[in-house]
């Protein structure tokens, strides 16, 4: 239950900075990437203060021996780039320029009820779908971003 708890608490704190800083309005994103057009900075504000508390947050776990709700840390088995990485990353970017959002500002508009948050978390879950399919097909087992099993997979 704790575990649930702080997920959900990590969740609402991720999704009120993203509300509070704007993040959610693709008209946000479109202005960071438009560098030779009406350039808005407030990407690089926000991304600059996540690495700071990232930073810090990681100065202070590191004294102790493990997280306080998982029995240890996770060890990350992907750590290497590679052309899967880079032409998925190239993707991910492609379309989060070509519309603004990206998952988490993505599901926020949604939640607003914004016709362009209503049609991008659809095909979200679609692309996702989609991956799962791939994945399966190549037979190879699902993995989260640590290179853990996939919950849906570790069974």
């Amino acid at each position: 239950m704790k575990l649930l708890l702080s997920a959900f608490g990590c969740g609402a704190l991720f999704g009120l900075g993203l509300a509070v800083s704007g993040m959610g309005q693709p008209q946000k994103i479109m202005g960071f990437l438009d560098i030779f057009g009406a350039f808005d900075p407030t990407l690089a504000f926000v991304m600059a203060a996540a690495v700071g508390v990232h930073f810090i947050g990681q100065r202070i776990a590191r004294r102790f021996k493990a997280p306080l709700l998982v029995p240890a840390f996770p060890t990350y088995e992907f750590t290497r780039v590679d052309r899967r990485l880079v032409i998925g990353s190239l993707v991910f970017g492609t379309g989060w320029g070509m519309v603004g959002f990206c998952p988490a500002p993505g599901i926020i508009s949604a939640g607003f009820g914004t016709r362009e948050g209503l049609l991008f978390v659809p095909s979200m879950l679609v692309g996702m779908a989609i991956f799962h399919g791939m994945e399966t097909l190549r037979s190879r087992a699902l993995t989260d971003e640590t290179g853990a099993p996939a919950p849906s997979a570790a069974k």
